[in-house]
């Protein structure tokens, strides 16, 4: 297991570094230049009393000066990455990069993009973690309820509700929820997180915003109801069917012995990239809820960022999704072998 581990942390970081290059010279392709809107802006403001002459000039320096603090005083990609990572010495000799704890500086925010990110990724974990908990709740028990009863009329009557939400793009169930539980019903805000012109605290403030993410949290709910509850009902139908199973009811174990802890520890194998990776998952936000609901998450952030050409917060997102990525990854795997014995992981 140990010798495993090490393994796959070398290999994360052997893909941490080669995905992370890869976003970094794609991303140095964006027509963004802030040596030279910083460089122009400062020639602009010190513009009264020169001559054309004196401004090209002084342009000139303030923009070697500017590319030097930047780092980007050179076109060659591979120096440029390293100066980002802290690994290669800017003009002066310092190394000033991620592993020094520097992830840059969001322009369009005025802040570093470590308190730039912060608030989204609360909220986008706030909102993700209890929809997700809903989801499991519910599709879990619905797919092991199928199963059991396969080809009845719950089990048909399911199968064609599943059908139907997962044909149905997620967009469109929002804005019918949106039209139904917000204009005709009236129980929900539309956006927003918060009430406009309020200034509550305490409990008044938890529930204010409970108000608001609770229409996203069962749209979220509601469209990843139909996909998983189909794969758990089709997981647990093969985990019937095992040899195994029908020992267990020949020795005359209960039936509910039978599911829930024979078949359904069987039925778990194919369920735990589903339910690892989706609380995983939440940080990363939900881009389609959050711009329709105007819920500021990491999702909307990162379209906003993308829009704006704001290039150190994307790249500290594309950092996080990227480790995310990876150690959901290895998580996953050390699960199947707790899940499976037979998975040998340590070979």
């Amino acid at each position: 297991m140990g010798r495993y581990i090490i393994k796959r942390l070398v290999y994360m970081v052997a893909v941490f570094f080669l995905l992370t290059f890869l976003l970094f010279v794609l991303y140095q392709m964006m027509p963004a230049n802030r040596a030279y809107t910083d460089a122009h802006t400062e020639v602009q403001a010190l513009k009264k009393g020169l001559s054309a002459a004196e401004m090209e000039t002084k342009f000139e320096e303030l923009y070697l000066k500017y590319q030097r603090m930047y780092g980007t005083d050179t076109d060659n990609k591979l120096v440029l990455y390293l100066r980002w990572l802290g690994l290669y010495p800017f003009y002066n000799g310092k190394l000033n990069g991620i592993f020094q704890g520097n992830f840059g500086f969001s322009y369009e925010h005025n802040a570093p993009v470590v308190e730039v990110v912060g608030p989204p990724m609360r909220n986008s974990m706030l909102i993700g973690l209890v929809s997700e908990i809903f989801v499991l709740g519910i599709t879990i028990p619905l797919g092991i309820a199928c199963a059991v009863r396969k080809n009845s009329r719950f089990d048909r009557g399911t199968q064609i509700f599943t059908l139907i939400g997962f044909s149905t793009p997620s967009f469109i169930i929002y804005i019918v929820f949106i039209v139904f539980f917000c204009s005709i019903l009236h129980l929900f805000p539309v956006s927003g997180m918060k009430t406009p012109g309020t200034s509550y605290t305490g409990f008044k403030a938890i529930l204010d915003v409970l108000h608001h993410i609770a229409l996203p949290i069962i749209c979220l709910t509601f469209s990843s109801l139909a996909s998983i509850t189909r794969i758990a009902r089709a997981s647990m139908i093969d985990a019937l069917s095992l040899d195994c199973i029908r020992t267990a009811r020949a020795k005359g174990l209960s039936e509910k012995v039978v599911i829930y802890s024979h078949a359904w520890r069987n039925a778990l194998v194919p369920m735990v990239a589903i339910i690892v990776g989706g609380f995983f998952g939440i940080i990363g936000g939900a881009m389609i809820m959050e711009t329709m609901f105007g819920f500021k998450g990491m999702g909307l952030l990162f379209l906003s960022a993308t829009r704006t050409a704001d290039y150190d917060l994307i790249m500290f997102l594309e950092v996080i999704y990227t480790f995310i990525g990876l150690f959901s990854n290895l998580v996953i795997d050390l699960c199947y072998g707790l899940v499976d014995p037979r998975v040998r992981i340590s070979k």
